[in-house]
C-alpha cells in the first residue's frame, strides 16, 4: 500500500465503535478496525486527562503487541462534569442520572487518541466543551427511552438525537464523536502515511 509509505504493513483502528470507523471512514483509506481487548479501568484518582491518554495508548498498544509491523491507532473518551470522570452507564438509570446532573450545565468531553507503529509513539488529547439545556423530566425520560446511551460516555449521542440536548458545542465535531480527525490525520502523515 503505497500511501503507508512502505513503513508498515497495515493501518488499523483498535476500535470497533460504529462512530470511529465512520470517521475513519472517511478518510478514503484501506484500514482494518481490531477489537482492543483491554481493561478499561484506571486508578482511582487519575485525572480525567491522564486517565483518558492512559486508556488510548493501552488500547494502541494491546492491537500493536499482536501487529507490530502495523500503524494502530487507539482512542478513548471520557466526560468529565466538575473534575470527575463520567464513563459509559451500565443502565438507564445511571443514563439518566449522567443527564440529569449535566442539564443545564456545562461538561468537558476528552477524547484520547494515540498513534503507534515501529518508530513511532504519540499520544494527545482534545478537550470539547459542551452545553446542555435545561431538560424537563419528561425530556429526560424520553431520550432515555431512545436508547443511545447505550455504549456511550456520558450517556449521549452527539451524531444522534442528542445533537437536540445541547445549546452550544465550542470544539471538534469529530473528536466529540470519538476520534479527532484533525490531530489523527496530523499525526498520521507525522508518521509518514501518505494521504494524496
Amino acid at each position: 500500500m503505497t500511501f503507508l509509505g512502505g513503513l508498515y504493513d497495515e493501518l488499523l483502528l483498535a476500535s470497533t465503535s460504529a462512530a470511529r470507523r465512520a470517521l475513519m471512514d472517511g478518510l478514503g483509506l484501506p484500514y482494518r478496525a481490531v477489537a482492543p481487548g483491554v481493561d478499561e479501568t484506571v486508578a482511582e484518582g487519575t485525572p480525567v486527562l491522564h486517565a483518558v491518554a492512559q486508556l488510548a495508548e493501552r488500547k494502541a498498544r494491546a492491537v500493536a503487541s499482536r501487529h507490530p509491523r502495523c500503524l494502530v491507532i487507539g482512542a478513548d473518551q471520557l466526560v468529565s462534569l466538575d473534575g470527575r470522570a463520567l464513563g459509559k452507564p451500565p443502565d438507564a438509570a445511571t443514563a439518566r442520572a449522567q443527564l440529569a446532573a449535566m442539564a443545564g450545565r456545562t461538561h468537558e468531553i476528552l477524547t484520547g487518541v494515540c498513534v503507534l507503529g515501529p518508530g513511532y509513539l504519540v499520544t494527545e488529547v482534545d478537550v470539547a466543551r459542551l452545553h446542555v439545556r435545561a431538560l424537563s423530566p419528561g425530556e429526560l425520560d424520553g431520550y432515555v427511552a431512545l436508547g443511545e446511551w447505550q455504549g456511550c460516555a456520558g450517556s449521549y449521542r452527539v451524531e444522534g438525537r442528542g445533537q437536540a440536548l445541547f445549546s452550544r458545542i465550542d470544539g471538534d465535531r469529530t473528536s466529540i464523536q470519538g476520534l479527532p480527525m484533525q490531530r489523527v490525520v496530523r499525526l498520521m502523515r507525522e508518521a509518514g502515511v501518505q494521504f494524496f
